[in-house]
Order: C-alpha cells, then structure tokens, then sequence
C-alpha cells in the first residue's frame, strides 16, 4: 500500500476492535481518519508523523463510560491522567447531575450539591445553560473528546418537577446532541422521581435508539430492587438500559442481567477493578430523611443536638472506619484529608458522628470519601462482572480532593495489567471490545471503537508488558505507565508520555440521534 499520510504508527500490532487477534500491521492517518491498515513501509511519509510501535499494540481510543470530568476534562493534568490510561473519550452527564440543561438557580444548585464531584465549571458564567452551549465549551477546548448525557435529576430542578417541561429539556437535549438520559436515584432530586416519571422521559431516548443510564435507587441488598425497578423502566420506554458502577455478589448481580437479556431487553453495565466506593460525604453518612432540595436546611438541621444524636445513634460504627476523607474544602480541616473518619475524629478530640457533622457544616456539604463497599463485592465477585459480555469499562472516576479515590488514574491502565496480562480475565481483544468497541456501539458512535480504513484516528499504542496503573489508595495521583503516545482525530496529543498541548477533543454525537 501506499500514500500519502499525517501520521504513520508503524511496526506494531493492531487491535481493531472486530474481535481478530492482534496482527502485525502499519496504521496511516490522514484528514483525522484512518486512511490505511497493512504493510506501509513504501508510503510516502514526507512530512508525516512517524510513531514506531515496535513491540506495542495499536487500538482504538478507550471510551469511559462512566466519569466525573464535567468540569476537569478541561484540565490539563487530568487529561494527561486520562491519556496515559489509553483514554481518548469521556461520557459526562452521569448520575443524573451535570450543568445542563439547567436554570441559573438550577446551575448554583448543582454546581454546589455535586462540587466534591463534578467540580465547578470555568466557562459557565451564571447560566441558564443548554446542552448545545455546554457541549459548546467541549470543543477544541480539551485533548479528549466528549459525550454527553442528559441528567434527569438537573431536568427535574431545573422544570420543577413539571412533566411537560421535564419531557421538553430531554427533547431539546437529544436534539442538541445528547447521547442518553442519566439518572441517579441515590442523590436529590433524582431520587424523588419515579418509574412512570422516567418511563416517560425515557421515550425519546428509545426513539432515539440511545440508552438510559442509571445509577440505580439501590446496590449491595437493595441491588434486585433497583434493578427491578430499572427493568420496568427500560420495558415500559422501549429504552435500552446502562447500569452504572454495577457492583456487589457477582453471581446475584450475573443473574440479574441474564434474566433481563433473557426477556428481550437491551442491556449493558459498567465496573470498575476496585473494592472500594467514592461519593459525597452527605449521602454516604446522613440519615435519608434529613435530604432536602434546601441544601442550607441541611446544614441548619445539623446544628440540631438531636440531629446529632441520631447520627451517633443510627450510623453504623464501621463506617467511621471505612470512610476514608478525599475532599475537605475547609482551610481548618484539610488537614483530615487522606485520614478515616474515626482517625480524624481522634485527631480533633471529637467523637466521629459530632465530628462528620461539624465537618459537614463547615464545607456546607462539599466534602467526599473513599469508602469500603460490604464485603459481598469481593475480588472474585468483580472479577466475575468483568468478564460479562455486558460489562463495559467506565472508571466511575472523580478528580476533585487532595486525596482522590485511585481509580480516577488508574482504572484502564489496571485493566490492562492487571485483568489482562497478569490474571488473563480478558485477551487483547476482548479488552478492546469491553473498552472501546462496545462503548462506541452501546452511545452511537458508529466511526470510534474500531481501526479500519475510514475510521475516526482516536489511536493508542500499549506497551503490553508494561503497562500497568501505580495509583493506590495512599497515592492516589500517580500516573499510569506503559503508554505512551496517544492520537485523538488523527492529532498526536500524548507524545512520549507527555501532553504535546494540543486540543482537537470534540463534543460526540450518536449517529442517528435526533436532530
């Protein structure tokens, strides 16, 4: 073969995301796109980038499908920590909270409520904000391309629970771009939206041939309710159905995803490799009356002696120990970041429940943890969900604190070490079909997750023995190692391991979506 080419990746073996085992074979990009897959060692390469991958595999960019980055995709370090993982594309959106569409009061409230995990948006500027505008600030701004979900719980704010209105933001967002709806039936004010009410906002997403996406209403014990109540939802919309961060009993939670493909319906998860979960402090911790859309009632009702009381009374004791602190924004308890609550309790001369609650109160809510999930999540039981057909990889990654959970720069990276090369879980090519393929199909994106002649050039090249994620639980920052050079829209972006700073990411929309 020969031609002309922007950049030739020469000398590797390619992963292309059909489910053919790695072959040997040279990879030339031009306009952005995959121009040629074979022997090009005769092309004319004058003026192209050569990147030699001897001894490397070259494979699709990997899509997460589950991250927090709605705000730190935009940051340069978190982009190196995405790229060095083999992570070309983010899908935002989730758990039902995002910065659109959304109301000026809507924007400050969610902005405020989900600061310890979305962060606060730099180019929005009070709002309101529609998606098409949030999308906007994707494009060309970032090294990583975008997808963006429509989250129920913003409509909801945003629409005052009205369901004409509600049903008209999802409308507009799939027409503006959007590549599913997202709910997240834990936090406020998802959770007080019901089946029929998210049945009917799931319509257009069905029409539209895009999933709904759930964090669902429960997981550990409550998991076969809230998948239940997931099923109902997708068989009464027509829409297909995406489990968010699925974890818990690997046989129960197999089961219950046989069960619903037996039925008919089309459903996917996504997993993590780790053992343990991150959230707002808020949820994790408080009573679920004590929620309120109020987000200063919450604070005020936590001066409340007998508020307190319950807190000491009803929590388990456990969870002070297996609450680890990530984001404190508070200049007089930073210091407990990176600490268990029961540590920094101690530290601070506070019994744990008087001390969460004053922790609390003084960052109005904005604070997070890395938390122990019970022990029917073991080792075996994540493994199990990892090698489902149905399993898709998503990092459930949240950027925000001084002291992160370490999947947020580590999860793909230990995929590939870890699942891949050490216990055999996957092969390279199923890999690839868990990562990026199966993504690409599962949001519409009908030119990624693939390499063949005509394929958007979102490229990564591994080095199989020695990749591998070196985040853990006492460093959580630390980068990934063993790829090194990554290209996004046929744009080296990752170069020898470091940023080259170029910025091609574009906002992604399905192919068929609603227009």
């Amino acid at each position: 073969m020969t031609g002309v080419f922007d950049v030739l990746i020469h000398g590797g073996r390619v992963v292309d995301g059909t489910g053919a085992a790695p072959y040997p074979a040279d990879v030339g990009v031009r306009d952005g796109r995959v121009a040629a897959v074979g022997d090009l060692s005769p092309a004319d390469v004058t003026g192209a980038v050569r990147v030699d991958a001897a001894g490397r595999l070259v494979v699709p960019g990997f899509i997460d499908v589950h991250v927090h980055g709605d705000a730190t995709v935009l940051d340069p370090g978190i982009q190196l920590a995405a790229l060095r993982q083999g992570v070309t594309t983010f899908v935002l959106g989730q758990d039902g909270l995002s910065f659109a569409p959304s109301s000026p009061q809507t924007l400050r409230f969610v902005t405020r409520y989900f600061s310890a995990i979305n962060g606060a948006h730099p180019g929005l500027d009070g709002g309101p904000v529609s998606v098409a505008e949030l999308l906007a600030t994707y494009d060309r701004t970032t090294a990583l391309n975008t997808v963006y979900l429509v989250p129920h719980g913003t409509v909801r704010h945003a629409a005052a629970a009205d369901p004409a209105a509600m049903l008209r933001m999802v409308e507009r967002g799939l027409e503006e771009g959007a590549a599913g709806l997202s709910s997240g039936l834990e936090y406020i004010p998802g959770r007080y939206g019901d089946a029929d009410e998210l049945a009917a906002l799931c319509v257009p997403v069905a029409r539209a041939g895009l999933p709904y996406v759930t964090h669902m209403r429960g997981y550990e014990e409550r998991a076969a309710a809230g998948m239940a109540e997931a099923r109902l939802i997708a068989e009464r919309s027509g829409a297909a159905l995406h489990v968010s961060h699925y974890h818990g009993p690997g046989a129960e939670l197999a089961g219950m995803i046989d069960d619903a493909l037996a039925a008919g319906l089309d459903v996917t998860f996504d997993s993590y490799p780790y053992l343990s979960g991150f959230s707002i402090l808020a949820m994790v911790a408080l009573p679920r009356d004590l929620d309120d859309p109020d987000l200063d009632r919450i604070v005020e009702r936590l001066h409340d002696p007998e508020v307190r009381r319950r807190l000491a009374r009803e929590t388990d004791p456990a969870l002070w120990h297996r609450a680890v602190l990530a984001h404190v924004p508070d200049p007089g308890l930073s210091w407990a970041e990176g600490r268990s609550i029961a540590a920094a309790a101690a530290e601070a001369g506070r019994e744990p429940a008087a001390f969460c609650a004053d922790l609390l109160v003084a960052t109005r809510l904005a604070a997070s943890c890395v938390f122990a999930q019970p022990p029917g999540n073991d080792d075996a039981s994540m493994r199990l969900l990892l090698r489902h057909p149905a399993q898709l990889g998503g990092s459930d990654a949240i950027h925000i604190g001084g002291h992160p959970h370490p999947r947020a720069f580590g999860t793909f990276a230990r995929f590939l070490g870890r699942h891949v090369r050490e216990l055999g879980d996957w092969t390279w090519q199923e890999a690839v079909a868990h990562l990026a393929s199966g993504p690409a199909r599962r949001f519409g994106l009908a030119d990624r997750g693939t390499i063949g002649p005509g394929t958007a050039a979102d490229l990564v090249v591994i080095d199989p023995d020695r990749v591998t994620d070196t985040a853990d639980y006492a460093r959580p920052r630390v980068l990934a190692q063993g790829i090194d050079d990554v290209l996004v829209g046929g744009v080296p972006v990752l170069a020898g391991g470091a940023l080259t700073g170029a910025r091609p990411g574009r906002p992604l929309r399905p192919r068929g979506a609603l227009r």
